[in-house]
């Protein structure tokens, strides 16, 4: 006899499904983060087979305990830490100045068809120009003081900031403005509100490749005219044939540059979200 009864499964609960959700986000955050260590641990794990096997000689590629040892040492007399922070002082003054002008230029020229007829072909021609190859003729005009360190890495950074917002304002697509046109927005407000946003991806993209430019431009300018930072560390650690001091430098380099990447792409996420929750 059927009384017309069925079973039905029971409802999912709320806090299972945040669980399962937060172990999927694991999951996919933990694939993410092994494959983007497998080089660096293939590399770590070769460069320690070739110390312990003396493959290659400790005057040339030091072992990694000596380069641990040489960070440690550093951290504690204090000379790491003073070049650190000396270095980090001169790429956030740079970057900070060069990165700015190079936002504004790029959008103003990307948002004026005439100023980048006339503007754009020399951008184009400088950017073929290495940024070290304007170090001669910054030193003839600032010495070589800190003044030339901060232009070179403004100079650096400029570049790539101003081609890739001139680039990001430009590819905006039209009905993206006609929408301005038909919501009666003056030019200012065209930009503020539908341009600017739609060319924050490339804008933060320059700002990336600026920041790169700028750590080069620094290591560059403190190994030729400096007697502090990171760069001169290298120095130093070259010519006395020291190389466990040229990689713990270079070790903290890319350390760094790796946060700055992060915490530009932190800060392009937050925008974005913004963005999308004022859109809303």
């Amino acid at each position: 006899m059927s009384f017309g009864w069925t079973l039905a499964p029971p409802a999912p609960v709320a806090g299972g499904t945040a669980i399962a959700a937060g172990l999927r986000q694991l999951r996919t955050f933990a694939a993410s983060a092994g494959l983007a260590l497998a080089v660096p641990l293939l590399l770590a794990a070769l460069w320690i087979f070739c110390a312990r096997y003396s493959w290659i000689p400790d005057q040339i590629l030091p072992a990694p305990a000596a380069v641990w040892q040489t960070l440690r040492e550093g951290c504690a007399d204090g000379s790491l830490r003073d070049a650190t922070l000396i270095s980090l002082q001169r790429v956030l003054a740079g970057f900070g100045i060069g990165a700015g002008a190079g936002v504004l230029v790029g959008g103003l020229l990307g948002a004026s068809r005439t100023l980048r007829s006339y503007i754009e072909p020399f951008f184009l021609a400088f950017n073929q120009v290495p940024h070290i190859a304007w170090m001669p003729v910054l030193m003839v005009l600032f010495g070589i003081g800190e003044a030339l360190k901060i232009i070179l890495i403004a100079w650096a950074a400029f570049m790539p900031a101003a081609l890739y917002a001139l680039q990001g304002v430009r590819d905006v697509p039209e009905g993206f403005r006609e929408l301005g046109r038909a919501l009666m927005l003056d030019r200012r407000a065209t930009f503020c509100t539908i341009i600017l946003p739609s060319a924050l991806p490339s804008i933060f993209t320059g700002l990336r490749e600026g920041l790169a430019h700028a750590w080069q431009a620094l290591v560059a300018a403190e190994l030729l005219a400096s007697f502090e930072g990171l760069g001169y560390l290298m120095a130093y650690g070259r010519q006395l044939f020291q190389l466990d001091v040229v990689l713990a430098a270079m070790a903290i380099i890319a350390l760094i540059g790796v946060a700055f990447h992060v915490l530009l792409s932190m800060a392009e996420t937050r925008l974005r979200r913004w963005r999308l929750e004022g859109a809303q």
